[in-house]
């Protein structure tokens, strides 16, 4: 398993960083990263569960579901993952149980530094390198033009 990290300045406040990155419109924007068409279903609050998915060509859907441990509203958030899904089918077995996620949110004069910190399998640890450098970039983009 590796540990990732990625942070960002983004002249914007720190609740509407949030917003542009969990509001479920923006949310599908920025995602394009990872696949185009990912969505999410369910909730950030805390003790939620959620459902990240991506469209797969057979009109199925597959990709990652878990809970949300803790959320501070415009401060913090962690994804405890509990499987995957694959064309639609949830695994509780895979490679994603128990590993974690989260996004932090802190504001100084303006300027939100935001932190992307997720555990992931050494296999997937360079293709998520690259798509959350993407994302990351996009999330910065988004909110300091709107």
């Amino acid at each position: 398993m590796e540990n990732l990290r990625f942070s960002v300045d983004v002249d914007a406040p720190a609740h509407h960083v949030w917003n542009v990155m969990l509001d479920l419109d923006t949310y599908r924007e920025w995602t394009g990263a990872f696949h185009e068409g990912s969505t999410y279903e369910g909730s950030w609050n805390e003790g939620e569960e959620i459902r990240f998915l991506g469209p797969n060509d057979d009109g199925t859907a597959s990709g990652l579901f878990g809970t949300i441990v803790e959320n501070r509203p415009h401060e913090f958030v962690m994804i405890r993952y509990l499987g995957d899904i694959d064309k639609g089918v949830e695994n509780r077995e895979g490679p994603a149980v128990g590993l974690h996620e989260s996004y932090s949110f802190s504001e100084t004069n303006g300027v939100t530094t935001l932190v992307v910190e997720l555990e992931v399998p050494d296999e997937w640890a360079d293709d998520m390198r690259g798509m959350w450098s993407e994302a990351i970039t996009t999330i910065k983009q988004m909110a300091e033009r709107s």
